[in-house]
């Protein structure tokens, strides 16, 4: 059972935050992209659909913590130092997605439909999205080399 609930999670983990990580890494500049081409409707449905694929797969993303935690359960290693880590991390990045880069997402696309976009706003939601992909990287990384591990790896 613990290889099938591994299984999901790494499934789970490549199928729903990989596409938030690169439509959300893509989007500042498709947004300056429509912004320069003057908010053209083939430029913003580009921004609109990027702006979906994170919130869409935000949501999907939900299935990585929870095989996560059930694989953790089945592994017996929930009180592990790195595991607490990596959880502390992801909901770091969570929070980051969906309480900062998805708002200042909506609010650039609302700014394409009427209002001007800052170049303030779309180079702070660029480094948002640097901060969640790197949290992201780190729990990758110690998912992988877990620290005080036993394995020998």
């Amino acid at each position: 059972m613990t290889k099938f609930l591994l299984s999901v999670h790494v499934l789970a983990a490549i199928v729903a935050v990989g596409p938030v990580t690169v439509a959300a890494s893509m989007f500042p500049a498709a947004v300056r992209r429509a912004h320069a081409a003057g908010a053209d409707p083939a430029s913003v449905a580009d921004v609109r659909l990027l702006h979906r694929v994170c919130r869409v797969y935000s949501v999907v993303g939900l299935a990585v913590p929870v095989f996560g935690f059930a694989t953790a359960s089945s592994l017996r290693v929930l009180g592990d130092a790195w595991l607490i880590v990596s959880i502390v991390l992801t909901a770091a990045a969570a929070g980051v997605l969906a309480l900062l880069v998805l708002p200042a997402q909506e609010r650039l696309l609302a700014g394409l439909d009427g209002a001007s976009t800052s170049r303030d706003a779309t180079a702070r939601l660029a480094m948002l999205t640097g901060v969640f992909n790197l949290l992201w990287a780190v729990v990758t990384v110690l998912m992988i080399v877990r620290p005080g591990s036993t394995t020998g790896v």
